[in-house]
């Protein structure tokens, strides 16, 4: 598995970090390890979950929407 290696961190960012890790019984290495599988994880699944949402609401309103590459055509036509 790849290593990260972050540089600058600030004393505070750091002893907050310590502190997140001592209070869920994990090492500061699992603790950094756990977040960026929560984060990278979460943006992904927030993405597909509003795209879902956003498909169900158009689907719901039972409108015809018009072709995209149809307006662009017009457009360039012009």
């Amino acid at each position: 598995m790849p290593d990260i290696l972050i540089r600058n961190i600030s004393r505070e960012v750091l002893s907050r970090l310590k502190q997140r890790a001592s209070s869920n019984r994990r090492s500061l290495q699992l603790e950094l390890h756990t977040i960026l599988e929560e984060v990278a994880g979460e943006k992904m699944i927030d993405g597909i979950k509003l795209a879902a949402q956003i498909r169900k609401e158009l689907q719901a309103k039972k409108r015809n929407y018009s072709d995209s590459a149809d307006l662009i055509r017009e457009d360039r036509e012009r």
